[in-house]
């Protein structure tokens, strides 16, 4: 049977962190079965969801902190099970793209929480527009809107809190 870890990790960045990582996660005999990783400034983050048997599991866990020690990271892990769901979900993503300024995830957040719809995964980035220098900021995120949900009417409470806020913004289904 396997079992799930969800580990995430903090430090400094370095050309070969993840190898590093990577590498000591198989020689355990477990398999990263989904990662987020990026540079932050100059931090590497990274969480992951490693499978394995209970025992390569267990390997993992008990060397987390020669690992931490080992690569200068901050690890932390937790047990995890395969999320199952009761109703059909229809994976969507909103994509923004505005001039940046406070509050734009926590709208976005509001808005999809009121109508019980769940994030799964969010990233954002900061660039300077090249035509007037103004700092932009650009949103993605992938929602799972469940089946049951008229979905011409979400895209339009979605199209004016777009047009209130003065974001571009699109959502649509999530292409795989």
């Amino acid at each position: 049977m396997k079992v799930l870890l969800v580990i995430s990790a903090l430090g400094k960045d370095r050309p070969g962190l993840l190898k590093e990582l990577a590498q000591a996660l198989m020689e355990c005999g477990c398999t990263i079965a989904d990662s987020r990783m990026t540079v932050l400034g100059s931090e590497f983050a990274a969480v992951l969801m490693i499978t394995g048997n209970w025992s390569a599991i267990a390997k993992v866990e008990g060397g987390l902190s020669a690992l931490q020690e080992r690569l200068g990271l901050t690890i932390s892990a937790r047990r995890t099970e395969v999320r199952s769901t009761e109703t059909p979900l229809l994976p969507y993503i909103a994509e923004i793209v505005t001039v940046d300024r406070p509050g734009i995830i926590y709208r976005m957040a509001d808005f999809f929480t009121a109508r019980s719809i769940n994030i799964e995964d969010l990233y954002t980035s900061g660039y300077t527009s090249a035509h007037s220098a103004t700092p932009m900021f650009a949103l993605n995120l992938t929602v799972n809107i469940p089946a049951s949900v008229h979905i011409a009417a979400l895209r339009d409470e979605f199209m004016n809190l777009c047009e209130e806020m003065n974001l571009d913004g699109v959502l649509e289904p999530l292409k795989r």
